[in-house]
């Protein structure tokens, strides 16, 4: 995926991950993810996930502050030809930089590269048990499309229509 030109919010920006990234994703990852292993009654899903196979599988951004270059928060990208969109795999903020927008700079950077690759929509899902989630993303301007099990998870299925 070829990248759409630097984020507008001042102080931050976003560029391709490399395997030295992964270890800094995978913290975050945990960090945030953490708060819901209770609730799901196991891990949820992207605390589970190989981020050194998915960098060879998907496209990872990450988020990084330009004072300190640290890594504040990852998205994980794919085109999906079949629905015409990107597909938001994952996209996290670390806990301690929440609150600050990054997770919108996160998602307008997908959206923008969707409209760069004429691509008609945004679509993601989330754990049915995220319940945070639910309103979030409608919020945003994405719709629910479908509900189903999948990998032992309960998920709801959204897109949003560029």
């Amino acid at each position: 995926m070829s990248q759409p030109p630097r984020t507008p919010i001042e102080g931050v920006s976003i560029t391709k991950a490399n395997v030295e990234d992964i270890p800094a994703i995978k913290a975050i990852v945990n960090d945030a993810y953490s708060k819901y292993v209770e609730r799901i009654g196991k891990e949820p899903a992207p605390m589970t996930t190989d981020y050194y196979e998915v960098l060879n599988t998907h496209d990872i951004f990450v988020l990084k502050t330009d004072t300190t270059k640290t890594i504040v928060g990852s998205i994980v990208l794919a085109t999906d030809i079949d629905s015409n969109s990107i597909k938001i795999n994952n996209l996290v903020v670390d806990t301690a930089a929440q609150g600050r927008g990054y997770g919108r700079v996160l998602m307008n950077y997908a959206e923008g590269l969707a409209r760069s690759q004429g691509l008609a929509a945004l679509t993601l899902f989330t754990n049915i048990k995220m319940y945070e989630n639910l309103g979030l993303y409608a919020k945003m301007g994405f719709v629910e499309t479908e509900r189903k099990t999948e990998s032992g998870y309960e998920r709801v299925y959204f897109r949003k229509d560029l």
